[in-house]
């Protein structure tokens, strides 16, 4: 499952709070161990989802680096390259 988490510091164009929120609700499924919780349980995950997209949010913009921007396409062809070795 945290396999789709990506880094999403340093990149042009930035991450988008899609993207943050995709990478949040990846690591809630992987730390509750629900791909999709029940009705019972969906306030608390959709709440933690929340909690945690802002803190990313919030470090995301809290870092710094002097590093140029990463380009974002061409991280992903890197990636799928090796991935055919």
């Amino acid at each position: 499952m945290c396999r789709n988490i990506r880094p999403l510091f340093n990149y042009d164009p930035p991450s988008t709070s899609a993207d943050i929120e995709a990478a949040a609700r990846q690591y809630v499924r992987k730390v509750s161990g629900y791909r999709q919780p029940s009705r019972r349980n969906q306030a608390a995950f959709e709440r933690a989802v929340g909690e945690i997209a802002a803190a990313t949010a919030s470090l995301l913009a809290a870092l710094e680096t002097s590093a140029p921007p990463r380009d974002r396409a061409a991280e992903i062809a890197k990636a799928r390259a090796r991935r055919q070795l």
